[in-house]
Formats: structure tokens, C-alpha cells, sequence
């Protein structure tokens, strides 16, 4: 493609490379420029990309797209724009020829339940015969493909080479989660949405957001339209404060759903139990009920909220009742881990204080005696969360052993004395193991029968980060080991 059509209606300060130039591929990371690729110099939260302009011109680089001024050697190769990441976005949006204008995209955003509310949706979407991607923090799949995540949404890119894929396989939508990160960084700069699913605002992320505002203004931008028309279709959650603030958006269609408030799509009468999820929708059109095999309240709001956002979508109730039944587990959300044992454990990736609390109150019914929590907070993080996550554990366990998460390059202990504090005011009985995995041995040789055990805060992650390496580590194995070291084991599992 010549690079005068991909820059086509992308506004530049300095166009100097020649229109008639080929470009054969993209690149942000010069380790995957070959010959003919346009490499967007990009200055990252680590790494500099303008660092790495010698090696992808010795890679074949046929031009540079960069924020700053050319140098005089590369006058003639080098393209200059305002903002490099919409930059990238526009010119991936030509290089693919609009694939997101071919797909229904639905992008879930909220502190807590996109990675449920979405996996729901990909769901009710192959339900109902729609072959969809699924793109959020465990895994990305498109196209018969199956990734690991990197981030919760990708760059522009990556996430266009993904939809063309997923779109010449003959797919037709898409359930994404869309990160607070990605609408600040403008990752999604000019998509075009179909439907924006809001599922709650809480405290995270206020160490790079600044505050509730920034971190709210940055969600609101899906329903704005980022460089592109706002979404036909919102989903607001109205038991969220922070979403009724949404409502003043003038969107060609708006619906919201909630529990406890007179939403359009609310709740009637519900039963959260063992079994799973049982509830009566009242909804425009009528009453309809829903079963689902996950577990607790939180989940009830992202049920809801898919079922929301499949019925404003128009695909038929039906498939949305048998969608959301077939999902029975999401990997590290709160994910049952049985060898046997007379006690259960889950894993979750709760890692926020409204998280774990919502993860804990789900846990106390299903107890027919203790709640053993086993928790940490991650380094180089919002501090301010770690006492209010440990006065949470606290308050809602019987017993909490307190231990390391990701500390990254803080002191791990320095973090725990952080969460101590929370933990001390709660008044309850705790441990403290700063080595992960001993501490989950410790949570599983102190539960007895009748017993829940929650391992919160990795999840679906397999590994650690630490100070100068990451490490193997998956609390779902760790946790079977130790089972298994205790003597249970499958052979021995409860009918």
C-alpha cells in the first residue's frame, strides 16, 4: 500500500516521506520490521522506541512515523505527526481497510466484571451462530486462535491484525474489554463501536489515573466517541453511581441494568447458591428468566449486564439464556480447585478492596464454617488500597495469611506492613508467609472440613514478578501440589 493512502485523512506536521512509497506492513517494536514496514517510534512507560530506529532501518524500515522533529539524514523517510499512538490507529484502520466497520464490536469498561461480563457475551455470541473474537486480561481469541494476554487491550495494531483475521475467517463480532490504560493511551483511537457495556467504577488504577475524576473521565471517553461516532447502543450500570453520570450522554440508544435500582433491564427475584445463579429478568418486552453455573452476587451483575447488552443487540433471548448457561467457569475467576479435599478452594484474580470483598461475601455462604483467605497486594501500585484491602480480608475471613502478590521492585515485606495495617484494625486472627507458595500451603493444612479457602489476587496469571526476574508461578498448581502433598488427590474426590 503507498504510504500517501494509508496517511489519508491522518492529519501530519511534516509529511516527508514521498507519497508513491510501498509499505508493506506495520511495526511499533523493531524487532518485527522486515523490508518495507512503516515503524511508529514510539516513547513507551520503559523503553523509547526512537532508541531503536538504527535497527529497524537496518531491518528494512522503509520509513519512520515519529512525534518529533526528522533528523536532517532522514528528512526523506520520515513522517511527523501530533499524536503517534492515534497516528498508529488511523493507519492501521486504512492498512486493514476499516475491519472493525465489518464487526459488531461491544467493549465492556469498568473497575471490576469486564473480563466476566465479556467472556458471557462471546458466549451468547456463538450461542446464537455470530462466530465472535474475544479479546480482555486472560487470553485473546479470534480466528480459531487462542493468545495469552499481554495486556487487557492490545495496541491498535495488534488488536486490527486480530479483527482482520477474525474478519476473513468470516467473523462477525467481537466482545472486548476496554482498559482505563487503553481509552487514556487512546489504543481504540477511531473504532467504531457498536455497543459500550459500563459495569462500576472502584478504587484502582489511581496510582497512574491521579484521581476518581481522571479515572471516570478516561471510562467516559468509550461513550464519547474516541476519533470516532459515539457507540449506537450504551449499557450503563445504574446501581453505580459513576454510571448514572453517564446518562447525560446523548447516545442514539442508552439502556441500563442493575440489582437494586429501577433499571431497565433489573432484577425481579434471584437465588445465589452451590448451584450457581438463578434469576427472574424484568426487561422491555417482559419477564424472562436465567440460570447460570457461576457462582455469587458479583456474577449476577455481569449476567445481567450481558444479558442487557445481547437483548439491546437484538439477538434472540433464547440463545442469550442458553449462552449464559454454557459459561460454568472463567479461568482465575473464583475457580474451583478439587482434589478431594472436604473443604472447598477457589482461586480468584481479585487484586482491588471492592473485588475482594465481593469475592469474600461470595465465599461466606457457601462456609459452613471458616473463610480462610490468602492474599497479597502487588508493588509499584496504588498503596493507598493495601490497608483498606487488608481491613477487608480482615473483617470478612475467619483467618487470613497474608503473603507476597507481584512486588516488582518494592520490598515485599514493606507491602505487607502496608496491608498490616487494615489487617490489625479488623481485629482478626492472621498469619504472615511473605513466600507465596508456602503461605497457600499453610491456608490449605489449616482448613477442615466445611471450610472455604480463597486465594485471591493472581488468578489466571502464572507467573510472579519480582524485583530483578518473574518467576513460574500459578496459584491454581501451587495449590494442587500442596493437596496433592497432603495426601488428596482425584482418586479420592467428592462425588
Amino acid at each position: 500500500m503507498l504510504i500517501g493512502e494509508l496517511f489519508q485523512n491522518v492529519p501530519t506536521l511534516e509529511p516527508g516521506a514521498a507519497p508513491q512509497l510501498e509499505v508493506q506492513s506495520l511495526a511499533y517494536d523493531s524487532r518485527a520490521v522486515t523490508p518495507g514496514t512503516l515503524f511508529f517510534a514510539m516513547q513507551g512507560e520503559k523503553e523509547d522506541g526512537h532508541a531503536f530506529i538504527p535497527r529497524a532501518l537496518e531491518s528494512g524500515a522503509v520509513a519512520i512515523v515519529s512525534e518529533r522533529p526528522a533528523p536532517e539524514a532522514l528528512k526523506s523517510q520520515w513522517v511527523r505527526v501530533a499524536k503517534i499512538r492515534r497516528a498508529l490507529a488511523e493507519v492501521s484502520l486504512n492498512f486493514f481497510h476499516q475491519p472493525d466497520l465489518s464487526l459488531q464490536l461491544a467493549g465492556v469498561t469498568g473497575t471490576s466484571g469486564k473480563t466476566t461480563t465479556v467472556h458471557l457475551l462471546h458466549s451468547i455470541f456463538e450461542t446464537a451462530g455470530i462466530m465472535a473474537g474475544l479479546f480482555g486480561s486472560i487470553e485473546y481469541r479470534f480466528a480459531g486462535q487462542t493468545r495469552a494476554a499481554k495486556n487487557t487491550t492490545p495496541e491498535s495494531l495488534d488488536l486490527l491484525t486480530y479483527f482482520n483475521a477474525l474478519r476473513e475467517a468470516g467473523g462477525k463480532a467481537v466482545a472486548m474489554e476496554v482498559s482505563s490504560h487503553a481509552l487514556d493511551q487512546e489504543r481504540v483511537w477511531g473504532f467504531r463501536f457498536k455497543a459500550a457495556v459500563f459495569t462500576n467504577l472502584a478504587g484502582d488504577h489511581l496510582d497512574y489515573h491521579g484521581d476518581f475524576e481522571h479515572y471516570f473521565a478516561a471510562k467516559r471517553r468509550l461513550f464519547e466517541g474516541l476519533g470516532a461516532p459515539p457507540p449506537e447502543l450504551g449499557v450503563i450500570n445504574l446501581d453505580d453511581a459513576w454510571g448514572a453520570k453517564l446518562l447525560e450522554i446523548p447516545l442514539s440508544r442508552l439502556i441500563t441494568y442493575g440489582v437494586e435500582s429501577n433499571a431497565d433491564y433489573r432484577v425481579k427475584q434471584f437465588t445465589l447458591g452451590a448451584g450457581g445463579i438463578r434469576a427472574m429478568l424484568a426487561a422491555p418486552g417482559g419477564k424472562w428468566e436465567i440460570e447460570s453455573p457461576l457462582l455469587g452476587r458479583g456474577n449476577l451483575e455481569d449476567v445481567l449486564a450481558a444479558a442487557a447488552t445481547a437483548d439491546g443487540l437484538g439477538i434472540p433471548r433464547e440463545n442469550i439464556q442458553e449462552g449464559i448457561s454454557r459459561l460454568r467457569q472463567i479461568p482465575g475467576r473464583f475457580e474451583r480447585i478439587d482434589e478431594g479435599q472436604p473443604f472447598l478452594i477457589f482461586v480468584d484474580y481479585a487484586h482491588k478492596n471492592d473485588a475482594l470483598k465481593n469475592v469474600l461475601k461470595t465465599a461466606r455462604p457457601l462456609a459452613r464454617e471458616r473463610v480462610i483467605t490468602v492474599f497479597g497486594c502487588g508493588g509499584d501500585r496504588d498503596r493507598t488500597k493495601r490497608p483498606l484491602m487488608g481491613e477487608a480480608a480482615g473483617t470478612l475471613s475467619d483467618l487470613v495469611v497474608l503473603t507476597s502478590d507481584n512486588p516488582r521492585s518494592e520490598d515485599p515485606f514493606s507491602i505487607m506492613n502496608d496491608v498490616m495495617v487494615g489487617l490489625q484494625r479488623a481485629g482478626k486472627p492472621y498469619l504472615a508467609e511473605v513466600d507465596r507458595g508456602t503461605a497457600i500451603r499453610k491456608a490449605v493444612e489449616q482448613a477442615r472440613a466445611g471450610d472455604v479457602v480463597v486465594i485471591a489476587g493472581k488468578g489466571h496469571e502464572t507467573y510472579q514478578v519480582l524485583k530483578d526476574r518473574t518467576i513460574p508461578f500459578d496459584d491454581r498448581e501451587v495449590t494442587r501440589a500442596a493437596l496433592r502433598e497432603l495426601g488428596w488427590g482425584v482418586s479420592n474426590a467428592i462425588p
